[in-house]
């Protein structure tokens, strides 16, 4: 008997089943009336005589669904019509719950789905047509609510899905959807899911990069989607969204992921495999193992065939798109318990392992003592893939000093874990950094944090200052700085955004790699100096009126990556640089114990845990960095002024008083150093926005330079200021 026989008597057998015994465990799920069969499973009495074939039908088209689907056929949606959906209409539904029955072939890139929808209309207007979209190599067969809703389907154009297209289909509704009224739908789609790299060969990339780069399929072998922004293996509904359309698409994935966190998923899975079977399923980086059932157990493994089924129950998505991974290889923990590792080259887990291990210290000693999680290795072909404490890359490498700083991060989901975004990736962001300083020393890892917030100057709002704020700010700056014209604007943020597209786009890995180095040799790159001159100081870009741009995220309402991973990491780095090492360890390790145990995550729980470790009061800090989005700050130095003390038998000392303003409109904390050769004495100064601070400094030698934030702070233009002193006489000298 083949498989599709099989199968087919399977569901022939689920539609003559009797209806379900008082007392027997109900799979019916929130009024759900369909019939579902797990043949195997406590059967009614009746059918005890017989035997049944092994096997799980998740669902079938039994006396409720097909008329559904026969009264439906649906129709090449009318120019007219697909003319007229607005992007309103696009972005008014909000998908609250995806109850999904998902049947695969790998043999044949085939997947059916049932799918039980629950949307919400977050728009201010009633819906009377809801619009839903697929991969276009998928297709709606039928819709309904709970009765059959006329429909009809076309292709959009649109990058959120790999094949650069959608089906999308427009839903008839009998009566208005209310605004903030919720509304639960039935849809029977289907279609295959081979590899498409369609959308980025659209764009210039060769064929075969493209594939490397979108390597969702469904295959023998391979089942790997992620979702949204990859490959549309459940209904969404977007606006068109294309890759050379500036950041939108990818501020669109942000923002899908944000609105959805609090949404729940359940699957329940069913694979018609043939040869060996299929040994784990990865939904949202979470493992079940499938149940196996061999339909010919006698038959040769390549010849043999059976059903492989797995149930993940209703659970909140969190901030990501849903993925999902299928592995015929069985996971395999290394001797560490660091990794868990899903490969067919048991050669290439050593050095993952060995460079695990490096990094194990380094994360006991700022998390914890052990790992929440082991860390999912799968080895995969294409470019990296990450959700969580589940990593999706070629483990190709074999020299375990380079593996180690890569892994830092991905072994930092798998020791810390937060439903809020900014800590969830900001944490293991932070850590990267954290790791590289230990390795190259602090010069670079400041560096490595410059180039990484770059992009956010580009983004951040800026708000323009009144004209006497703005003389102030010009006949004080002394930190001279380019001007940054529209021109300059515009080519920075394309060179950024052709940046963040090499992480989409094929490459070898240097031409996508967010780290980089530098030596202390490279410091005026990224330092201003002016030494005591007559020369007019130039205008600071904030005495400039800011380029058109979209408004600034707080890091607790992020949902662009430049702010919840790049500007969350320089927050934690400027925390650190206030309440020093030991506060910020201990904080860490407080919160990973609180969030593991609460059921939902105070916003604010972080700050009282910081403040307690560190006896600080962080409430401005935290206002304005991290619950507000406020922009950067912008500081420079107004004056420096030395003055000899005398000290009786202690040599010379000097008293330094330094002015230092703050053009940006966000506290900075910011420390202040004076420093001759290697004698430094530094203090940390308090900025107020659109203010001005002095500080006084002691300095036991001759001064000669004044450096204003040491690269802690994020700011609009270069991290650090220097201050060259010319003391007048022979006696300082």
């Amino acid at each position: 008997m083949t498989r599709l026989q099989t199968f087919v008597a399977v569901l022939a057998i689920a539609a003559s089943a009797p209806a379900q015994q008082p007392g027997a465990p109900s799979s019916a799920r929130d009024g759900d009336s369909r019939h579902e069969t797990k043949v195997g499973s406590q059967a009614p009495s009746a059918a005890e005589s017989s035997p049944q074939p092994h096997g799980q039908v998740l669902f079938h088209r039994n006396e409720e669904t097909e008329p559904r689907a026969s009264a439906q056929k649906p129709t090449r949606t009318p120019e007219t019509v697909v003319a007229s959906i607005t992007e309103a209409e696009r972005t008014s539904l909000l998908f609250t719950a995806w109850d999904l029955d998902l049947h695969i072939a790998p043999a044949t890139s085939h997947l059916a789905a049932r799918a039980r929808i629950t949307v919400r209309n977050t728009s201010s207007e009633p819906l009377k047509r809801l619009i839903l979209q697929l991969s276009s190599a998928l297709s709606f067969e039928s819709i309904g609510a709970p009765t059959p809703l006329p429909f009809t389907q076309h292709t959009l154009a649109t990058d959120a899905d790999h094949t650069g297209e959608a089906s999308e289909a427009v839903v008839a509704l009998p009566h208005p959807l209310a605004p903030g009224e919720t509304l639960t739908l039935t849809a029977l789609y289907s279609g295959d899911v081979p590899s498409s790299g369609q959308r980025l060969v659209r764009i210039g990339a060769p064929p075969d990069q493209a594939v490397r780069a979108d390597w969702d399929r469904i295959a023998p072998e391979s089942i790997a989607l992620r979702g949204f922004g990859n490959v549309l293996w459940y209904p969404v509904c977007s606006p068109p969204l294309f890759l050379g359309d500036g950041a939108k698409l990818f501020q669109a994935i942000g923002r899908s992921r944000r609105q959805q966190a609090a949404s729940t998923l359940c699957v329940r899975l069913t694979i018609d495999y043939t040869g060996e079977p299929p040994a784990d399923a990865f939904l949202n980086g979470q493992r079940l193992p499938l149940e196996r059932i061999v339909e010919e157990p006698n038959a040769l493994v390549a010849e043999s065939h059976g059903v492989a089924t797995a149930d993940f129950p209703a659970a909140p998505i969190g901030f990501r798109a849903p993925s999902l991974f299928v592995t015929w290889n069985p996971a395999k923990p290394t001797e560490n318990q660091l990794l868990s590792v899903i490969t067919e080259r048991p050669e290439a887990v050593t050095p993952y392992a060995v460079a695990a291990g490096n990094v194990a210290p380094l994360l006991e000693d700022w998390l914890g003592p052990a790992p929440l999680t082991p860390l999912t290795l799968l080895d995969h072909a294409g470019q990296p893939f990450e959700d969580d404490a589940f990593l999706a890359l070629p483990l190709t490498l074999t020299d375990a000093r380079q593996i180690a700083p890569s892994l830092v991060h991905s072994l930092t989901h798998a020791w810390f874990r937060s439903s809020l975004p900014w800590l969830d990736e900001g944490v293991p962001q932070f850590m990267s950094l954290v790791a590289n300083e230990n390795i190259d020393g602090r010069d670079k890892m400041l560096a490595e944090l410059h180039q990484l917030i770059t992009p956010l100057t580009l983004v951040e709002p800026e708000n323009a200052p009144t004209a006497p704020a703005r003389q102030n700010a010009t006949a004080t700056n002394t930190a001279p700085t380019t001007d940054r014209t529209a021109e300059d604007s515009g080519r920075s943020l394309q060179e950024a955004l052709q940046a963040k597209l090499r992480g989409i786009l094929p490459g070898p890995p240097e031409s996508y790699s967010s780290s980089s180095s530098s030596s202390s040799s490279d410091k005026p790159d990224i330092l201003t100096s002016r030494e005591s001159s007559s020369e007019p100081p130039p205008v600071l870009p904030s005495a400039l009126t800011p380029p058109a741009g979209q408004p600034g995220q707080s890091l607790i309402d992020a949902h662009d990556e430049v702010y919840y991973r790049a500007k969350a990491a320089a927050v934690l780095v400027m925390l650190r640089s206030i309440v020093g090492d030991a506060a910020l360890k201990q904080a860490f390790k407080t919160y990973r114990d609180q969030a593991r145990h609460a059921e939902h995550e105070d916003p604010h729980g972080f700050q009282r845990v910081l403040e307690q470790a560190s006896h600080k009061d962080l409430s401005v800090l935290f206002d304005d960095w991290v619950y507000n989005d406020r922009g950067l700050a912008d500081l420079s130095i107004v004056s420096v002024t030395p003055r000899s003390l005398s000290t009786r038998g202690k040599g010379t000392s000097w008293l330094v008083a330094v002015e230092v303003r703050n053009a940006g409109s966000v506290t900075a904390d910011v420390p202040v150093t004076v420093r001759s050769g290697a004698l430094t004495s530094t203090v940390r100064v308090s900025v107020p926005p659109k203010a001005a601070t002095s500080t006084r400094v002691v300095f036991e030698g001759v001064p000669q330079e004044v450096l204003v934030n040491d690269g802690t702070v994020p700011e609009t233009t270069a991290p650090m200021h220097l201050f060259r002193i010319n003391l007048p006489g022979d006696d300082t000298k």
